[in-house]
């Protein structure tokens, strides 16, 4: 019987001393995440490819005709003709300035049509009507690309009668 105590006493030892060590690891693993917590990822530099430089030469396409159009004042009606380029930043965006001709010609000519001769008489005016033209010009362009490509609208060309 002796044999017996002397079995469990060791059994029981065993038992402790196994439950201590898997306490102790508990206790260590749970400390070493406490304590280290999330290291901050080393500082890397963000690059976000671009295909074109910023500082791209201006480049300027030409529409091919002069716009003519009629509007009405208060008196009488005036026909004007107005010459424009389309001033784009590189070889891509003059690439695609000439593939959409069509589509930029149109929402010029639609967005003169709304012109009237008291917007078109004074220099105000007329710089309104630039800063519509670039605005429609890039929005249909954005619609078609994604991408605005026409940084400005010139008008090279301005004849009222």
């Amino acid at each position: 019987m002796a044999d017996e105590g002397n079995e469990t006493g060791s059994g029981k030892n065993k038992l402790i001393i196994i439950a201590v060590a898997a306490l102790l690891s508990f206790s260590g693993s749970g400390m070493f995440f406490f304590f280290d917590g999330e290291k901050p990822l080393p500082k890397r530099d963000i690059f976000i490819e671009n295909t074109e430089p910023v500082n791209l030469q201006a480049i300027y396409v030409t529409l091919p005709h002069p716009f003519v159009f009629n509007i009405t004042g208060d008196r009488q009606q005036r026909l004007v003709q107005v010459k424009i380029k389309l001033m784009v930043r590189g070889g891509n965006n003059e690439k695609l300035a000439k593939q959409n001709l069509p589509l930029v010609e149109y929402s010029l000519l639609t967005m003169f049509a709304a012109a009237t001769v008291e917007q078109l008489k004074t220099p105000q005016g007329q710089l309104e009507i630039r800063q519509q033209a670039v605005e429609t010009v890039q929005a249909a362009m954005q619609k078609i690309t994604s991408k605005k490509v026409v940084e400005r609208v010139l008008f090279t060309g301005f004849v009222m009668q």
